[in-house]
Parts: structure tokens; sequence; C-alpha cells
């Protein structure tokens, strides 16, 4: 196969597949000998090729065929050629980083199997109250030095800049030191890697990758709970790295001791880092947010204006997440250059009434445990523990009285939010905050306030 004919095939399987998979499967190809209708392309490894020929082996064969060359199966064979070398366009060269290239022989390199998304760096990350501790320390660890706390375990809801950190912490590395091995990748293609090495016998494959890289970085860990195998094999691989003085950074949908069905040993490890909450937006980040994302607006919608106090009406209503505030944003400037009208208040309540409508303010269980402390000045973890103390038992009852009160949850759920406790506790704890706040006027304020303060 000539040069010019690979490059063919290349191209049309870049249409076919798409720039993201393309870089990752397709690019780090080499083409070797054809030989009795066989054709050998070379990969970087083991699990490379068996991804490559479950997923896009017909595929290659219609091409390289569309090409006028007779071949009727692939082999893939290991090379020790690194994917640097694979011929590239300069356009593909724009979106090839080192950060979206799979494993290769060699470690010097930054590997993913989720490719990074370029929006998300830490030039334009927008820093608040909520959020300023988890930027500081993934700020730290970016910094690619001495591994200073391990793991670095980063929680929140959903769209408050879990996903957007990891991608700028592996970034900043790859660019900061482009010959360390850094590996980032979904819990969920942990497990399919895992699954894959047991079915096809080649688990030493599987933990010579993950046990030889310098930081390992794995997204939405919620989603190994319940897979006692899974969970074991995690296990051993943060042991051995560890053991190696390697950065673990995680990220997930909430603490490690409110994760679900995941064994107590891998909490424990999960907790011997620094553990940092994203918190909800408040209004003065959202503002900063929509700030930040208006100045690219204006760029793709040059001589579209946005009339005064709309970004601060829409910081106020939708208080949901991040993506959604994004994606509001987005569609106004859609449809008032589609319309050729300014944004002003009338056209985003036209064009944004649904977004509104469910943007309703939801108050949640984890909010009021972090209003009811603070109010009381102890410790979330106090309040929420098993103490019992009054100081901490009273503020406990509060906030379940709260939770009953403005959220929809049911008694039982309220419970396991309140580390685990039966309903019935949740029960007597609201019926005794019933009664104290017709006798006791301080408990009345208390809830007045704290009220108020969750509503605003």
């Amino acid at each position: 196969m000539t040069q010019d004919q690979w490059s063919n095939i290349r191209q049309r399987l870049l249409k076919t597949v798409g720039q993201n998979s393309f870089t990752t499967w397709i690019a780090p190809m080499v083409p070797g000998d054809i030989k009795d209708g066989i054709i050998t392309l070379n990969v970087p490894t083991n699990f490379f090729g068996n991804y490559v020929s479950q997923n896009f082996s017909d595929l290659i064969l219609h091409e390289i065929n569309a090409e006028g060359i007779d071949v009727s199966r692939l082999n893939f064979a290991i090379s020790a050629k690194p994917a640097a070398a694979v011929e590239t366009t300069p356009a593909q060269a724009k979106h090839t980083t080192a950060a979206t290239k799979p494993a290769v022989a060699t470690p010097e390199s930054v590997t993913t199997t989720a490719p990074l998304d370029p929006r998300f760096s830490f030039d334009n990350f927008v820093v608040g109250k909520p959020n300023e501790l988890a930027h500081a320390a993934a700020r730290r660890v970016a910094e690619g030095g001495p591994v200073t706390f391990n793991p670095l375990f980063l929680y929140g809801g959903v769209g408050l800049g879990k996903t957007h950190l990891m991608h700028a912490i592996a970034r900043e590395l790859q660019q900061r030191q482009p010959e360390m091995s850094v590996l980032y990748l979904s819990a969920e293609q942990f497990m399919y890697r895992f699954v894959q090495a047991l079915r096809d016998r080649k688990m030493m494959d599987f933990k010579e990758l993950f046990r030889s890289v310098d930081v390992l970085m794995v997204d939405d860990v919620q989603f190994i709970a319940g897979k006692d195998s899974t969970q074991e094999e995690f296990f051993h691989t943060f042991n051995a790295l560890v053991d190696q003085n390697k950065q673990i950074i995680i990220s997930a949908d909430r603490a490690p001791t409110d994760i679900k069905d995941l064994e107590e040993r891998v909490q424990s490890r999960l907790q011997c880092g620094l553990v940092v909450d994203l918190h909800p937006t408040d209004y003065e980040l959202r503002l900063g947010i929509l700030q930040s994302k208006l100045e690219v607006q204006q760029k793709t919608y040059p001589g579209l204006d946005v009339e005064n106090g709309v970004l601060e009406f829409l910081a106020h209503r939708i208080t949901s997440n991040v993506r959604v505030l994004e994606g509001a944003l987005t569609r106004l400037f859609a449809f008032g250059s589609l319309v050729g009208r300014e944004i002003n208040m009338e056209l985003t309540q036209d064009c944004l009434a649904d977004v509104l409508r469910s943007s309703e303010r939801k108050i949640t269980v984890e909010e009021i445990q972090r209003k009811v402390s603070e109010h009381y000045n102890i410790r979330l973890s106090d309040m929420i523990g098993p103490k019992r103390l009054r100081s901490y038992a009273r503020p406990r009852q509060v906030a379940m009285y709260l939770s009953k009160q403005l959220t929809s949850r049911s008694l039982p759920e309220i419970g396991r939010r309140f580390g685990g406790r039966d309903h019935t506790t949740v029960m007597h704890g609201v019926r005794r905050i019933e009664e104290l706040k017709q006798s006791d006027s301080q408990i009345a304020e208390d809830l007045e306030l704290l009220g108020r303060a969750l509503k605003s």
C-alpha cells in the first residue's frame, strides 16, 4: 500500500467516524505488509488492537477495498513505533494533541480514553466562592510537582464544574510536562477495559497499563459502586499507584461516604487524600459565568446587543446548574440572530419560557444541611454524624424539619442523607421541632431566618 492510498483511506475514515474517534483510534495506526489478502496494521497496544478490531474493522476493510486494494482480513501487530510518527494533515495535526492519543508502548505521553474538550481549561473556568477551593486544589495538582494530597477527590452535583476541572488538569499536565504519562478516563471505561481484559485473558496487559502511569484520573467513580470485581481491581490499582507515590485524581457526584454500594475499604482509600465539594453556584458566580460567556457569544453574533438587566435576570432565575445557564444564553443569541431582534427582557421570557419554568427554585437536602450547620456554627460532618450531644442533635432535627417542609423527599430518603438514619428518627425530629417552634421563640426565629435564606 502506498502512502497516498493510506492517506486517502484516512481522509474518508475521518469523515465517517469524526475527529475524536479518528484522533484516538485511527491516526495512531501504521499500515504494514499485505500477504494472502491479510493486511497488518501496527498498533500501540493489545487493547488498542482489540478495540479497533471490534469497533472499526468492517469500516476499515471497506475503505481499503474502495481504494482498489484486495484485502479480506485485518491483522494487528504491536509496534514500538510511537504514534507521533504517523503522517497527519495540517488540519488533523491541529486537533491531535498528546492529550488525545491512546496509550503507546512508551510512557512518554498523556493518554486518554475520553477525549479532552478544548473548551475546558483553567483560563475559562470562572472562580467564585462555591468552587474556589476545588479550583485551587486542581491548580496545585496540575503543576505536576511532588504529590501533596493523594487522591484529590472532587465531588458535586451535575453541571458544577467537576469534568471541566478534570480536563483542565490533564491539559495543564500535558503542556507543562509532556513526558509525563497521564491516563484520563471515566469509571465506566475503566470497568469496560477490566471486563474486556478478563474475557480476553489479558489481565497482565490491563495491570501494566494502569499501574505504569504517573497520573491516573477517573471521572464519575460512583458508577463502579455495586460492581464487586471492578471495585476490587480498582482498589488494588489505587494501592499500587499510591505505593509508587503516583498522583490519583477522582471525581464523583457525591462524597465517598454517600456513594451507596461502594465497599468500605474503597471509601476509606478515597477519603485518605483531599476531598473537595463543589457547592451549588451562587448569584455572583452565575453572573460571572454569564459575563464570561457573553464575550464568546458576541464574537459569534457580532452586532447583537443584550439589554441591561438580562444577565442579572438569568443569574437570579436559572440556579440548577451551569450547563443549563450556558445553554440558555446560547439559545438567546441564536434566537435573537434568527429573528433579528435585540435580546431584551421580552424576548428572553418568550424564548426561555420552558427553561424558566423548569428552573423554579428547588431546594435540596444537602443545601439545607449546609445552611443549618453554618447557622449553628457546627461542622456538617458532626450534624450528619452519629453524635447525640444536644449541640448537634437540635440542629440535626431543625435540618430534618426543614427538609420535610421545603423538599419533596420522603422520610426514608431524608434519613439516608442524615447518615443512614431510620425514617422513624426523622419523624421524631420533625415532630419535636413542630412542638418547640410553638414554645421556644429562639427555635421559631431560627426557622424563619433559615427558611428565608433558603428561599432567596
